[in-house]
């Protein structure tokens, strides 16, 4: 980016401008000044059907794709709204065929750590307590995986060795040293680069489909040195032709094989947001794992999360809230990361008392875990004040005694299936008192009863209500329209889409007052933009980073609590910075791997503007009105502020920032486009 295109050159007039029109605009009802035609009505007016549509892609997807608007007006906003409450009935064509290459997206944990090991596998391979694989290329991972663990063991023990065998030198001596040992680092370094040169044009004359497992058959120095000194240019050349599993072979080999596994999860879901056409369903999935959130590096939780975001969280994301409950509590990724599956009942037969015996009195407590018990109460059902004691805690932490898991990491043979088990031996024998109610011994069924109760509590009903009606509605929810779900909430079993339709047709949700007054989650930002400007996602690793830089990466929130879509979280000049940063860095090809064509966006500005709508431009040294207007139409809907409009005229207008553009016509479209994407209302959902 040249330098007349820096953030910083032109961020800071519109970021000043951006601070003080979002803080306003998300805290107040605006003052309706806006330059839309379609919108020219006083802002306490309903809204028109060009505005339902938009607030029902704003609020329901992640951010309307140029002619969303238009197609859901002619199917109906009401019949838009049921077709994603039935996610099933619509087809994923292009969504399918952008994650077929993610194979992991589709493995269980246990097949994930096989094909990805983890450095526990590793160590006992090259300890000889664990077979390799007996397929040929996965088994020539695994030895490239054990031969580099050795390598890094015999280095370790040498730099002691050395270490302890030291002797003192003067500054020149030890000068001399580290020039020679990075001589012969450099040369060692070349000399594996000039062999996997030499292997890659060796596979290079081979057949497309035998070129990985020729690979495999080399001797294992070899594997080591195409695995880490591959040239850029020989990589190149190689990785078009390799099958996606080949590809995920040769970067596990490459790096860490577990980052294969989590690099994919998380560029699915940016596919997902980016993609999908199935747009509730993605909202109501990231929607549930914040609410029952778990920490993607809490060690064999890298392997854990796929399957749990798949299969318990996507798979009832629309369905009763008791089966999602159920679903969330009997995951392996959710027993580990809040410890129950190590929590031990103190009278329990693993504690090591006999049965139809007690622990002695003031016995130290061997092992009860009160983490989920606390969390399920707190977080995941009632809330902080839904009437629950520290007693209550304990009582539920002993219900779930035994609650656990079979390890996806034990040794082949022993498990075949990596999921939930209960464990009596490890079941807190004896009655329970939870919220007033005596939970009979009865093992396992202790925990589905407890579960019962909780689901179908109204401080469940109005907890959970308040935190959807916050994320759809308002970050400060109306009283009334919280209290009309959780009566739906009760009245139907917990139904998710029976509460969500109650809330889609309240007249809080469609109130001018809420009309894009959400202020956007950097996820919701970013996909917002791709999806505005029709941008090829080509590397979904661009925007997975792009995120982490934003302060929201991908499955890495620690606490329990998940990521918040609260404006307060968000909005500081920091973030506002960094998100004019993406929007300029995507427009002006900064982002490898985003294709992002400006043309494209020009002419699907054009293409939603009515037939007999005009733009007369007005004179100004840029010659960029036509233009702005019809980008402003494209992205946001004509809805800008004066505040805004001015800021980037004011920009492109700048002479020397014209006298550039002008030389460049594509770059100028590319910087309108970024400048509108980093305004305050691009922000607001």
């Amino acid at each position: 980016m040249c330098s007349a295109f820096s953030p910083s050159r032109i961020g800071r007039p519109l970021i000043v401008a951006a601070l003080v029109a979002l803080f306003s605009l998300a805290a107040q009802a605006g003052d309706g000044n806006t330059s839309n035609p379609k919108r020219a009505h006083a802002s306490s007016a309903p809204l028109t059907e060009h505005d339902r549509a938009l607030h029902v892609l704003n609020r329901l997807t992640f951010g309307p794709r140029p002619g969303d608007i238009e197609k859901v007006m002619d199917a109906g906003v009401d019949n838009w709204l049921e077709q994603q409450l039935q996610p099933d009935k619509i087809a994923n064509p292009l969504l399918d065929s952008k994650l077929a290459p993610y194979r992991t997206l589709q493995m269980q944990p246990r097949d994930l750590l096989q094909a990805f090991p983890n450095g526990n596998l590793i160590r006992e391979a090259a300890e000889g307590k664990r077979p390799l694989p007996s397929d040929p290329v996965q088994s020539g991972l695994w030895e490239v995986l054990v031969a580099r663990y050795r390598q890094q063991q015999q280095l370790n023990q040498q730099n002691v060795a050395a270490l302890a065998a030291a002797i003192p030198m003067s500054p020149e001596e030890a000068a001399k040293k580290a020039a020679a040992d990075k001589a012969a680092h450099d040369a060692a370094t070349q000399q594996a680069k000039d062999a996997a040169h030499h292997i890659a044009l060796m596979l290079l004359t081979l057949p497309k489909e035998k070129r990985m497992g020729a690979l495999m058959q080399l001797p294992i120095n070899d594997r080591l040195a195409f695995a880490s000194n591959l040239p850029n240019e020989d990589r190149d050349r190689l990785m078009p032709d390799f099958s996606p599993a080949e590809r995920e072979i040769y970067y596990a080999m490459n790096n860490n094989p577990t980052g294969v596994v989590l690099s994919e999860l998380q560029q699915g879901k940016i596919l997902r947001a980016v993609y999908s056409e199935r747009q509730l369903e993605e909202v109501m999935t990231d929607f549930w794992f914040n609410h029952f959130n778990v920490f993607l590096n809490k060690d064999i939780d890298q392997y854990l999360v796929t399957s749990y975001e798949r299969d318990a969280i996507r798979a009832h994301a629309l369905g009763k809230f008791h089966d999602l409950l159920v679903a969330v509590a009997q995951s392996p990724a959710m027993l580990y990361y809040l410890d129950n599956w190590v929590s031990i009942g103190p009278d329990s037969i693993a504690a090591g008392v006999k049965p139809g015996q007690q622990a002695k009195p003031g016995a130290a407590n061997k092992g009860l875990n009160e983490n989920y018990a606390r969390e399920l109460m707190e977080l995941h059902t009632l809330g902080v004040n839904g009437g629950y004691t520290q007693a209550d805690v304990t009582q539920v932490a002993r219900v779930f005694t035994g609650w656990t898991f079979q390890s996806p990491q034990q040794a082949p043979g022993q498990y075949q299936r990596v999921g939930f088990m209960f464990d009596p031996k490890k079941h807190e024998p004896g009655p329970k008192e939870v919220l007033g109610h005596t939970i009979k011994d009865a093992g396992m069924d202790e925990g589905m009863q407890v579960l019962e109760m909780l689901s179908r509590s109204p401080a469940t009903a109005k907890f959970v209500c308040t935190k959807l009606a916050r994320r759809f509605v308002s970050d400060d929810p109306p009283p009334a329209l919280v209290k009309q779900m959780s009566e739906t909430f009760l009245s139907s079993d917990g139904d998710i889409r029976a509460v969500l339709r109650t809330m889609f047709h309240s007249k809080e949700f469609w109130s001018t007052a809420v009309y894009r007054k959400k202020v956007k989650t950097p996820l919701e930002f970013v996909a917002s933009a791709l999806r505005a400007t029709g941008t090829d996602v080509q590397n979904p690793g661009a925007a997975v980073q792009a995120l982490a830089k934003m302060g929201m990466p991908l499955y890495q929130m620690a606490p329990p609590t998940g990521y918040s879509t609260a404006a307060d979280v968000w909005m500081n000049s920091d973030a506002l910075l960094d998100r004019l940063n993406f929007s300029l860095a995507l427009t002006s090809g900064g982002q490898n791997g985003l294709k992002f064509d400006p043309l494209r966006v020009l002419t699907l500005g054009l293409l939603t503007r009515a037939p007999k709508e005009e733009i007369v431009p007005v004179n100004t040294s840029g010659g960029s009105e036509a233009a702005v207007a019809l980008i402003e139409d494209a992205l946001i809907g004509g809805e800008t502020s004066k505040t805004t409009n001015e800021a980037i005229h004011k920009e492109m207008n700048d002479p020397q920032i014209a006298a550039h553009l002008s030389d460049d016509p594509g770059k100028a479209l590319g910087t309108i486009i970024g400048l509108a994407l980093g305004s305050p209302e691009f922000q607001l959902r």
